[in-house]
Formats: structure tokens, C-alpha cells, sequence
């Protein structure tokens, strides 16, 4: 069993909104706006934003495709993570970097729906945090099933906000919230 993480400190993990991992997904404006707006929220709140920034050999580090979209500027003292698998978690300095800070609830969003952010709240939930998922605030790219068949972005997205609303953790809270309604 995991170990429950104390305390009441908040944190907004903005996974993976960058050139290339979006480009893909069509129209994300909305999505992204939404995002801005859950940032602004944890800077006047004082909240952490911890930015968590994919590489790998299609996502070269550096390259055009590897920046965050321009609606999302990270700050001198925001907390930058760089991460080569899904789970934000694995292989970085996420925990540590929350660690330092008390965290013990983990705001999330970003993208991609069925990898990143589905890999990364899993992995807070199983490390012991509490999760609040943004749930107009995650991108989700439709997904090629085989054999002609794809499941629609917008079925990828509401399908991971019911789980998240359901799956169950032992001493661990998650939810769904809408960016309008988030609240630190």
C-alpha cells in the first residue's frame, strides 16, 4: 500500500502541452485557455504550477516541436520536470520536487488524455496523492483502433473523467473538477 501523503499543499501539474504533442489534436484553443486559466488560478493562490515537458527521439529536447504551446509561458520560479516515459512520475524529479514542497494534492492537466495524463494520475494516485483532474483540460488525440475503427477525442476525454470520478484508492481522494470550478 502506498504511503498517504500529509498535509493540505496543492500543486498544478500542466503535463505535456507542447507544439508537437498537440499539433495532432485539432482544435485544443478551448482546452488550452483552460489550462491558462487553472495557472492563473494556482499563481494567485500561491499553488506551485510544475511544468512537465516530454522528450524523446520524435520530441527531440530543444526542437521547435519540443516547446510548450505559446498561450502557456512557464515562469522563472515555476518548477520545470522533464520526463521521457508517460507517467510523470518515472525516471524524473517529480516526486522529489513535490516532496520539497509538502505536497500532498496533485492538480492536473494537459495533455495526452489516454497516455500522459491517464499514466500520471495513476501514478499519483499509487504513490499516495490526492487528485483533482481538470476535466475540460486535458487533450485527447482521436485514437486508430485497427482495421478502420478510431475512438473519438471527445469519447477518450469523458471516458478518463468518469473513471477518475470512480476509481477507488485507500485513504486517497480524487475528483473531476471544470476549470471555472477549480478552486485552491
Amino acid at each position: 500500500m502506498a504511503t498517504i501523503r500529509s498535509g493540505t499543499q496543492s500543486a498544478l501539474l500542466v503535463v505535456d502541452v507542447q507544439v508537437g504533442v498537440v499539433a495532432e489534436a485539432g482544435d485544443v484553443s478551448r482546452q488550452i485557455d483552460h489550462i491558462a486559466l487553472a495557472v492563473r488560478k494556482a499563481r494567485e493562490a500561491g499553488v506551485p504550477v510544475v511544468w512537465v515537458q516530454h522528450d524523446d527521439e520524435e520530441l527531440p529536447k530543444g526542437s521547435a516541436e519540443w516547446q510548450w504551446v505559446p498561450a502557456l509561458v512557464p515562469q522563472p520560479n515555476d518548477v520545470r520536470v522533464y520526463k521521457q516515459f508517460n507517467s510523470s512520475f518515472e525516471k524524473t524529479t517529480l516526486e522529489s520536487e513535490l516532496a520539497a514542497r509538502g505536497v500532498s494534492h496533485l492538480v492536473l492537466c494537459g495533455a495526452v488524455s489516454s497516455w500522459c495524463i491517464r499514466a500520471t494520475a495513476y501514478g499519483a494516485l499509487e504513490r499516495g496523492y490526492d487528485l483533482s483532474l481538470i476535466g475540460d483540460a486535458h487533450i485527447a488525440k482521436t485514437m486508430p483502433m485497427g482495421n478502420g475503427e478510431t475512438v473519438e477525442a471527445k469519447d477518450i476525454v469523458r471516458e478518463l473523467n468518469v473513471v477518475m470520478q470512480w476509481v477507488a484508492y485507500p485513504g486517497r481522494k480524487n475528483r473531476v473538477v471544470t476549470a471555472a470550478e477549480l478552486a485552491f
